[in-house]
């Protein structure tokens, strides 16, 4: 199972869990990337943890030794399409979750996720975990 990922944040979380089905996918992984977004919300989550420190201490290592992907004008116009096509679909979904598939399209990477709301967006590859 070779490939280049990006990871979301629920596949981080399971990381950071030990999930062996998980471990075990990142080590045949070819090139594995994590939005900045992603991040964002890893941080998010340690701060208002009751573990806040331990936490934070496994993102700072996570994010080190990791390609951490950010946003840029590129990006940006990913990002527009997909809350257009949303919009036009009249439901959207977590804006977060659009600007981390706008990250997937513009490297064109498999994002690895588990939530089932990046299926509705036309085009995007995406991997379960």
């Amino acid at each position: 199972m070779s490939g280049r990922y990006l990871l979301d944040t629920n596949i981080l979380i399971a990381l950071f869990a030990k999930e062996k089905k998980v471990e075990d996918k990142l080590a045949q992984a070819d090139e594995v990337f994590v939005p900045s977004v992603v991040i964002g919300e890893l941080y998010f989550g340690a701060y208002k943890s009751v573990k806040a420190t331990e936490n934070l201490l496994h993102i700072d290592e996570l994010a080190s030794n990791t390609v951490v992907l950010g946003c840029d004008t590129e990006t940006a116009r990913h990002y527009g399409k997909i809350k257009n096509a949303f919009r036009l679909k009249g439901h959207p979904i977590p804006e977060n979750d659009i600007w981390i598939a706008a990250i997937a399209f513009q490297y064109d990477l498999t994002l690895v996720t588990r939530d089932m709301h990046f299926n509705e967006i036309e085009s995007l590859k995406t991997m379960v975990w």
